[in-house]
């Protein structure tokens, strides 16, 4: 692969236009494709086989009108009452308009004398609103400001809740304060404006084309609503750490006096297949979300795939083609003097490695603490969704979630939906009606409601507690085990519980219980992956452990902060809040990739360096001295990208800014710093023991791609990951695995 490589990077630089003119063809296409036949975020939570999915199916084959998304259209007035003359006519006015709505098939009347929804003190009504689609679109939520308008023009306190103001939410982050502060980086890390701004120029390229090529999946599958913001906030990441690493080593070779066409041929078959190394292994990580069965979890992660992969074709194409343009330019417009490198061992990085070396179970020990310490508040884990409760104050769901709290009780915002089948008129209806009326925990139920064949019931039961309180998970546990099974026993009756709050409910239960499976391959196979490169049976075993507890302490963080509010408020959250259960697993399918990329970067060196001298402790001073800063750059690229993403409103996406952030930090810090020099230190030279029938049976990965970037003419270079900075202004060369 790596011959294949070099020919590529060589042939993509000496003609730099036609790459060019290349990918803005390609781009071209993929955006007008997009415009043809893409589609917009759909949040399809499906979860196959749960209660509440199949209660859902058949609400929506016996009650069509109750099938789709809903919300809620709430009224307030400070003063007097709400079903006074005036404000009465003003509503019924506004229900009309929001009846004629698209897709809209019921909207339920406040003053309707059957069933008013007028509040206790007169003062708060609503309207609930039925779709007919399952994802009510902004457009959705645009008709219904303007058919609230007038209402809210009278003087009544008009707010939305429910699926339509979600829709009208935009899900973003702050992705331009993570590139500020990479270009920065990259400035002080690079010394020149050219080479600073390559690797932001085409991992801007790189999110662009995968948004459009995501946009086109979502056409035929439905893609959740934070996909884009999750693909920009690690297409940024990635993008621009790969272009760090490849053109790093073009540089290298153009100070070792290698022409501008060889050099971007050896750093495409040196740094970019460590590139598509590292790269694939994020998208394998990502792919075993399959494992999980939720196709709402595997399109999210598809999405993250679809820009990593865009990220690294673009490494070994465009970004060698840029390389050939800029050739020697690349060094102009400096903002400071390139130095003189130290050797490895000179730098902090390598001093600190030594002094790790020489007392090694002392800061072993102490860094295990301190992850453990982290991540011990995961034990206190609890997984569930964001309800309009934990939207900003200023949104009019949260608006409308405290309305209806006042008025009617925090379980209004939540209710349990209870199916009921069976004998049409039979009394396993009544039955459940008063089961749940006489249970504890339950404020009030609706009069039933029947299909017109009778052999399908729908009631809606409210908690006295609020949607994402533990002591409505509770009730839903006893009505279903208990409540139900009793109230319809001899009837010939079955009764389900459907319902935003139960469908969350099994959604967690059931992501929790895949969880396990979903970590133990990523494990398995990170453990097999770094076998073949490494060729030993510990370091794999020390690395597979130490990302585990680097995400581990991760956890622990997003737990502290969101569910317990340790510095909330520092990261603008109004409340805690259970973790959403998506953030664990996306969280881990995408650090364990990145991790195996800093792990590979780092190990590559200390093995060659070991291959070299035979010495362990040599090897690790050497490989750490090496590799320190040009990890730290790239973490705190990552870190800046992520980070920029936790200012944001969305508190999905302030948990994954948050967690990956910590991660990132962990990782280049205690993992890579004092973990890994210290257990290397621990074990010497067992760290590489293999046994023969294994290493006869493994195939051989040349990772480093040296037998292919090697042509004849050009000078004898140090194999990936070697030597100092050569002039790169503190950056060390990008080794096998670099990201």
């Amino acid at each position: 692969m790596s011959h294949m490589l070099f020919r590529l990077g060589r042939a993509t630089a000496t003609h730099p236009f036609r790459t060019i003119a290349a990918w803005v063809a390609i781009a071209l296409v993929v955006f007008a494709w997009q415009g043809a036949a893409g589609g917009d975020p759909v949040n399809d939570y499906r979860v196959p086989g749960v209660e509440s999915q199949q209660a859902s199916d058949t609400l929506a084959e016996q009650f069509p009108d109750y099938a789709g998304a809903s919300g809620r259209v709430v009224f307030h007035v400070d003063e007097g009452r709400i079903d006074d003359p005036a404000h009465r006519a003003t509503i019924d006015a506004t229900v009309q308009r929001l009846a004629t709505g698209d897709d809209v098939t019921l909207v339920g009347d406040p003053f309707d004398p059957v069933a008013p929804t007028v509040s206790p003190d007169g003062r708060t009504a609503f309207a609930p609103v039925q779709y007919s689609e399952l994802t009510v679109q902004p457009e959705h939520y645009d008709a219904v400001v303007e058919a609230i308008a007038p209402t809210r023009d009278a003087g009544v306190q008009t707010e939305v809740s429910g699926d339509i103001a979600w829709a009208g939410a935009e899900v973003e982050g702050q992705e331009g304060i993570g590139l500020m502060v990479a270009l920065v980086v990259l400035l002080v890390a690079f010394g020149s404006v050219i080479a600073a701004g390559i690797p932001i120029a085409t991992a801007l390229i790189g999110v662009a084309v995968g948004l459009a090529g995501l946009g086109i999946m979502s056409g035929f599958t439905d893609v959740p609503d934070t996909s884009p913001v999750l693909a920009i906030m690690i297409g940024l990441g990635v993008g621009i750490d790969y272009a760090l690493f490849v053109v790093t080593r073009f540089r290298q070779h153009l100070h070792e006096g290698m022409p501008v066409t060889e050099a971007a041929g050896r750093a495409t078959a040196t740094a970019g297949q460590a590139v598509l190394f590292a790269g694939t292994t994020v998208v394998i990580a990502i792919v075993g979300l399959l494992l999980v069965g939720l196709p709402s979890v595997t399109t999210m992660g598809f999405a993250v795939a679809v820009t990593v992969v865009v990220s690294m074709l673009i490494a070994v194409t465009l970004l060698p083609g840029l390389l050939g343009w800029a050739g020697v330019r690349i060094d102009r417009w400096a903002l400071h003097r390139r130095r003189a490198s130290d050797a490895a061992h000179e730098t902090f990085s390598g001093r600190w490695a030594h002094r790790v070396g020489r007392h090694p179970g002392r800061y072993a020990v102490g860094a295990l603490a301190l992850m453990v310490v982290l991540a011990a508040p995961v034990v206190a884990l609890r997984v569930g969704f964001a309800d309009d409760g934990n939207a900003a104050p200023d949104t009019t769901q949260r608006k409308s979630y405290d309305l209806t709290t006042a008025a009617y009780g925090p379980g209004f915002n939540g209710p349990l939906t209870v199916v009921v089948e069976g004998p049409a008129a039979g009394d396993g209806v009544a039955r459940v009606h008063d089961a749940l009326a006489s249970t504890d925990g339950i404020a009030m139920v609706s009069a039933p409601l029947a299909n017109e064949a009778g052999d399908t019931t729908v009631m809606f039961a409210n908690p006295t507690t609020a949607p994402g309180d533990e002591a409505t998970a509770d009730l839903l546990d006893e009505v279903r085990r208990d409540v139900l099974p009793r109230a319809v026993e001899g009837t010939g009756a079955t009764a389900q519980v459907t319902g935003a709050t139960a469908f969350f409910e099994d959604l967690s239960a059931h992501i929790s219980d895949r969880l396990p499976l979903f970590i133990a391959a990523v494990v398995a196979l990170s453990f097999v992956l770094l076998t073949v490169v490494f060729r030993s049976v510990l370091v794999p075993l020390k690395a597979a452990f130490m990302n585990v507890l680097s995400i581990g302490a991760a956890y622990g963080v997003v737990v502290a902060v969101f569910q317990w509010g340790w510095a909330k408020d520092l990261v603008g959250l109004d409340e805690t809040v259970a973790v959403n259960p998506f953030v664990p697993l996306i969280m881990f399918a995408i650090l364990f990739g990145l991790s195996m990329d800093y792990e590979v970067f780092l190990l590559s060196r200390i093995r060659e360096e070991w291959l070299r001298s035979g010495d362990s402790h040599t090897s690790v001073v050497d490989g750490l001295g090496a590799t320190a800063r040009v990890i730290t750059s790239a973490a705190l690229i990552m870190i800046s990208v992520f980070g920029g993403f936790v200012v944001g409103d969305d508190v999905v996406i302030k948990m994954f800014g948050i967690g990956l952030a910590t991660a990132v930090l962990l990782d280049a810090t205690v993992v890579r710093m004092v973990l890994v020099p210290a257990t290397m230190a621990l074990l010497g030279n067992a760290n590489w023991w293999l046994p023969g029938w294994l290493d006869r049976t493994l195939p051989h990965l040349d990772l480093e791609g040296e037998a292919g970037s090697r042509p004849a003419p050009v000078p004898e270079v140090v194999v990936p990951g070697g030597g100092g900075d050569h002039g790169d202004g503190g950056l060390e060369p990008a080794g096998a695995g670099a990201r």
